[in-house]
C-alpha cells in the first residue's frame, strides 16, 4: 500500500496511508464531527481550498451513491482519517468511497491518530497543511507549502465554485432568485419540494440584471472563503436589500448579510462543521441540532448594536452569532445549514418561513 505525509504549518508531521489518487494537495487543515454524510460533505463546495479531517474513525464502510452528492464533484483539498475502508455494504451503494475519490482526484492519508491531531487543531486552530504521496521529506515538504499555501483569511473563493451561467429548476410557483456562492442541491431540492420556480446566477451577476427578472424573494447561498473578500456581493446585497424582497441567508449568505448591515465578521478559531451542533432559537426558545460548515462568523457585539437588526439565534457551545432578522424588512439569515442531508432536520422550517414572505 502507498504511503502519504501531513505536514501542519506549525511543523507537525504525520505518516499514513495513502486514500484516493496520488498527488500533493496543500488547503487549511480543519475538521468535521459529523458521524455520517461523508459523501454529502465531502461534495459540499463550502469546503474548497481545506483539507479535511474527520473525527469519526471509519470512514468508506457504506460506499458512495449516485443521489448523495451536494455538487457535481469532490470539493474538499485533502481527506485526513483514521480508519478507511474500500470494503462497503450498504444497499443501493454503486461504489466504493475509494474509487469515487480517486475519480475526483481526491489525494488523502489514513492511518493517522485523528483524536490527536484533532485536539491539536482545537488547540491551535485551523492552519494551513500539505499532504503529499510525492514527497516525504519534512523539509521539502514545508518549501512546497510556504510556496503554495494561501491564508483563507482575505481569500474570494465563491467564484470558483459558481455556475457560469444562469439556468432554472421547477416552472410552477413563484420565481425565487438563488445566488450561488456555492449553493447545495438540497437547499435548491428544499425549495422546488415548497413549490418555487428557481433562477440561480452566478455569484457576480450584477442587482440589476436579478432584478430585472422580478423575482418575488431572494436566497443566499452557502459558500467558501472570506465574506470580508467580497465587496462586490456585499453591493449586490444592499442593492437587493434597497428594493424591499423577501431575503433569505444561509451561511455564507447570512454572512454578507450581516456585513450587507454594515456588522463586522471574524475567522473562528477553529471553524464549526458537524451535524450535532446545539442552537438555541431566541424566539421559540426551542433548541436545535443543527448541520453546519463554516470557518467565520458574524461579530455578536457588532450586530447587537444595529438597531435595525435582531439577533434570532445562537450557538450553544460558544455563544456566537447562529441566526439574525432585519426589523424594519423582510430579511433572515442563520450561520448552520437548515437543508442539512443527511440530516437532522429541526431547522426545515426555516424555508417554510421564506416561502410564507413572498406572498
Amino acid at each position: 500500500m502507498a504511503s502519504a505525509t501531513l505536514l501542519l504549518a506549525d511543523g507537525t508531521c504525520l505518516h499514513g496511508q495513502l486514500i484516493g489518487a496520488p498527488g500533493t494537495t496543500v488547503g487549511e487543515l480543519c475538521f468535521n464531527t459529523g458521524m455520517t454524510g461523508y459523501q454529502e460533505i465531502f461534495s459540499d463546495p463550502s469546503y474548497r481550498g481545506q483539507i479535511l479531517v474527520t473525527t469519526h474513525s471509519h470512514i468508506g464502510n457504506y460506499g458512495t451513491v449516485p443521489d448523495e452528492v451536494e455538487s457535481d464533484r469532490v470539493q474538499i483539498a485533502g481527506l485526513v482519517c483514521r480508519n478507511f475502508s474500500s470494503v462497503f455494504s450498504r444497499f443501493g451503494a454503486t461504489r466504493s468511497l475509494q474509487d469515487w475519490l480517486a475519480e475526483g482526484g481526491l489525494t488523502g492519508l489514513s492511518g493517522v491518530d485523528t483524536r490527536a491531531l484533532v485536539n491539536h487543531l482545537r488547540e491551535r486552530g485551523a492552519m494551513n497543511a500539505i499532504l503529499s504521496s510525492e514527497i516525504n521529506d519534512p523539509a521539502e515538504l514545508a518549501q512546497e507549502l510556504a510556496r503554495r499555501a494561501t491564508d483563507m483569511r482575505g481569500r474570494e473563493l465563491s467564484s470558483e465554485v459558481s455556475t457560469p451561467q444562469v439556468y432554472d429548476m421547477g416552472r410552477d410557483g413563484r420565481l425565487v432568485a438563488v445566488i450561488d456562492y456555492g449553493v447545495k442541491r438540497n437547499i435548491l431540492q428544499s425549495l422546488l419540494k415548497r413549490g418555487c420556480h428557481l433562477r440561480v446566477y452566478p455569484s457576480k451577476t450584477a442587482a440589476e440584471t436579478i432584478l430585472a427578472d422580478q423575482p418575488a424573494g431572494v436566497v443566499l447561498s452557502n459558500g467558501p472563503g472570506d465574506p470580508a473578500a467580497m465587496p462586490y456581493e456585499v453591493a449586490q446585497v444592499q442593492r437587493l436589500l434597497a428594493e424591499g424582497l423577501p431575503l433569505f441567508g444561509i451561511c455564507m449568505g447570512h454572512q454578507l448579510l450581516a456585513r450587507a448591515c454594515g456588522i463586522d465578521t471574524y475567522k473562528l478559531h477553529f471553524g464549526h462543521r458537524g451535524i450535532n451542533h446545539p442552537v438555541l432559537n431566541l424566539t421559540t426558545g426551542r433548541t436545535e441540532i443543527t448541520s453546519q460548515n463554516h470557518g467565520f462568523g458574524v461579530e455578536r457585539a457588532s450586530l447587537e448594536a444595529k438597531p435595525t437588526v435582531e439577533l434570532t439565534h445562537i450557538n450553544l457551545n460558544d455563544q456566537s452569532v447562529e441566526g439574525l432578522r432585519l426589523r424594519d424588512r423582510p430579511a433572515f439569515s442563520v450561520q448552520y445549514h437548515p437543508e442539512s442531508n443527511p440530516g437532522p432536520h429541526d431547522s426545515a422550517y426555516l424555508f417554510d418561513q421564506f416561502v410564507a414572505l413572498l406572498g
